[in-house]
């Protein structure tokens, strides 16, 4: 039986031309909690998010969120079932406006009033944003341009929310910021993939986690089990 808002991956095979990347990955995101993908780099994290997607499809298994089959979907309608995605590297327009970058991530709402709502609740959890709301998103550090793009996901008011390695790139100082953050969005009812490389910093949010190597699942369990598993945090964390 399908729960509303949870996310099922069922033994998915991804690949890139004809190699695969994934193989027979399966795990569940849980409505209302925190669920992390750990792993090293070119372990397939970032490949999973685009599976997700509908980016590039799994060649084999299915995908499902709630009662619907993503399965085969084009992005967009992957999107109009409730889930949003914070890209690595952040990706945002360096040449618009803050405001401008955050009215991107409500695309599919006509109503004005309803998109002025949401970017008052962004500029709620992100003070500095509204600040700086004319500033060009170029011009920004990176742990300001990371609010952002947090905030540009939040937009589209998401079920579940795909958060791909937010800490890369950031100062230690905001790397705490960012997981207090994602906490809190977490804390306001919505659901979390959180996919990072960040052990220490992931596992003291998540409720959760899967651990990724070479295309396959490893390890996974409730965060408390995998942060005293000393062979995983070995093999994987260094």
């Amino acid at each position: 039986m399908a729960i509303d808002g949870q996310l099922e991956v069922r033994d998915i095979y991804t690949a890139y031309d004809k190699a695969d990347v994934l193989e027979g990955i399966s795990l569940n995101v849980v409505p209302g909690k925190i669920t992390c993908l750990l792993g090293s780099n070119g372990a397939g994290k970032s490949t999973i998010i685009r599976s997700i997607l509908g980016l590039t499809p799994p060649r084999a298994g299915s995908i499902s969120f709630g009662d619907k089959d993503l399965t085969g979907l084009a992005t967009h309608k992957i999107i109009a079932t409730g889930i949003a995605c914070i890209p690595e590297g952040r990706k945002l327009f360096p040449k618009l406006s803050v405001e401008e970058n955050l009215h991107l991530g409500a695309y599919q709402e006509t109503s004005k009033d309803v998109v002025r709502q949401r970017i008052e609740q962004v500029f709620e959890i992100f003070p500095r944003l509204h600040d700086r709301r004319l500033q060009l998103a170029g011009t920004m550090s990176g742990g300001e341009q990371a609010m952002v793009s947090i905030g540009r996901g939040l937009m589209g008011a998401p079920k579940l929310l795909l958060i791909d390695e937010p800490s890369l790139g950031l100062s230690p100082l905001f790397v705490k910021e960012t997981f207090k953050i994602i906490n809190k969005i977490n804390e306001q009812g919505i659901t979390v993939f959180l996919v990072e490389q960040n052990v220490h910093q992931t596992l003291a949010i998540a409720h959760y986690g899967y651990v990724l190597s070479k295309g396959q699942v490893v390890a996974e369990g409730e965060s408390a089990v995998l942060a005293e598993n000393s062979e995983v945090r070995e093999a994987y964390f260094g």
